[in-house]
């Protein structure tokens, strides 16, 4: 009966304030678990993640040790510049 030490947060800096995102930030800082956290926000990603877990496309998934701003870096120097750039995500059928 003890708290828990996983979060799993989905967007989580998604139409917070600038207070409420540094309260977000200093709180999971200070957590003493692991937080799962999908976020499309670069920034909040670079400032908090020492691991990240990117799924690269063709079915690709990279483990990565260190924050967003060097996983981006070895993106680079592993797939070329044209990598870390916006793309279109191109779905395909699913099959069994």
């Amino acid at each position: 009966k003890e708290g828990g030490n996983v979060l799993l947060l989905d967007e989580p800096t998604n139409d917070l304030d600038v207070e409420t995102l540094q309260a977000l930030e200093a709180a999971l800082d200070d957590f003493a678990g692991c937080a799962v956290i999908i976020s499309h926000d670069r920034f909040f990603l670079d400032r908090l993640c020492t691991h990240i877990l990117a799924f690269e496309g063709e079915a690709h998934v990279e483990w990565f040790e260190g924050n967003f701003e060097a996983y981006e870096e070895d993106k680079i120097r592993r797939l070329g510049p044209d990598s870390v750039e916006p793309k279109r995500v191109k779905y395909k059928k699913f099959t069994r």
